[in-house]
């Protein structure tokens, strides 16, 4: 009987690590990423995560072309299949500026200003079974959990690996750099050819995983039908270790390129050019004059001078500004956050894999 008895506790203790081991393998990373959550100011959290980010698999099934595809496969991802939320992502306009230029020691260097009514930044540094290294940036808000959602606890902080998915801005390992800004009107981008789909802030971690340079990320979005996030216009300010700056936008659901060292909220190319350029908004002329000002040469200290100039501070309307402000260096491969204006506060960050 005690054999027996032994035999039977031995087998339920083997099937209880075997669950386990299977369990922690498909949950581990996850968790592990979870836990990673740090506070650094108000407004600004941080999150490692190292592990399969999922793309693979959303590119063999099609991708997503809309918000609430991608937040449906999102949560079956983090889930394995076995929890299934209501959530509705947000859909509001924002306010962004970005400059790019080469420092005094031949560095080229991005500044990028992120402006929204609300919201909070998660910065989420991400090391992928297969992909490059990325830092990137998300408006928590979006996720669609709530005006007040923060990640804290571990529920949501779990929950906050959404992130993997989504990206407004971000730098890889191989000095390119990507962000989102607003384009100049409502006119959505849906492309159906049937190439994988892409929502805008969905393609930016795509790009990130596999374009080391412009020239890569201009080829991937030829590969994929790109689909507008938050029913609006966007256009992406794209930069790399060459010095070589783009903006991209969509015509008639057509790519356009123009070469530019600055972007804000309006049209650059041909086909729409300053189609969104408000009386009195001076973003882009401050950006362009500092630019030649400098003969675009500008230290780390000036070009985070420049953009901080076209920083948007908040209001009693409800408006709360520029959410966040980073500069990357494209050469060191590294990013330094601000977190709502708060420039005496940086935070930086550099990739673990070497050159």
């Amino acid at each position: 009987m005690k054999k027996v008895l032994k035999i039977s506790l031995l087998a339920v203790l083997a099937l209880i690590i075997v669950f386990g081991v299977y369990t922690w393998n498909l949950f581990g990373p996850m968790v592990k990423g979870a836990m990673s959550v740090k506070k650094l100011d108000d407004g600004l959290y941080y999150m490692e995560y190292k592990g399969d980010d999922g793309f693979d698999e959303l590119i063999k099934k099609g991708g997503a072309a809309s918000a609430e595809e991608m937040l449906g496969f999102v949560i079956n991802f983090l889930s394995k299949g076995y929890y299934t939320p209501d959530v509705n992502p947000q859909k509001n306009s924002y306010g962004c500026s970005t400059l790019t230029a080469k420092s005094n020691e031949g560095h080229v260097m991005m500044g990028r200003n992120f402006d929204y009514p609300s919201g909070t930044a998660m910065i989420l540094h991400t090391i992928p079974d297969r992909g490059y290294e990325s830092i990137t940036t998300f408006n928590v808000e979006f996720y669609g959990f709530g005006k007040d959602w923060l990640p804290e606890g571990f529920a949501n902080q779990y929950m906050a690996l959404s992130g993997l998915f989504f990206a407004l801005d971000g730098i890889n390992e191989k000095g390119f750099a990507i962000a989102d800004l607003m384009a100049g009107d409502n006119v959505e981008t849906h492309q159906r050819t049937g190439k994988p789909a892409l929502t805008t802030s969905t393609a930016i971690r795509y790009l990130l995983n596999n374009a080391a340079n412009v020239e890569e990320a201009l080829e991937l979005l030829q590969g994929i039908d790109m689909h507008s996030d938050i029913g609006s216009a966007h256009h992406y300010a794209m930069s790399d270790a060459t010095g070589r700056s783009v903006v991209v936008e969509y015509v008639e659901n057509k790519m356009m390129v123009t070469e530019t060292k600055a972007v804000t909220n309006h049209y650059l190319c041909d086909a729409k050019h300053n189609v969104g350029l408000i009386e009195g908004d001076k973003r882009y002329e401050q950006l362009c004059q500092r630019y030649e000002q400098s003969n675009g040469m500008m230290s780390e200290k000036e070009i985070t001078k420049a953009i901080e100039s076209v920083s948007q501070a908040g209001n009693n309307e409800g408006f709360m500004g520029t959410l966040w402000t980073m500069v990357m260096n494209l050469d060191d491969h590294s990013v330094t956050y601000y977190s709502r204006r708060h420039f005496d506060k940086p935070f930086h960050f550099e990739m673990t894999r070497k050159k």
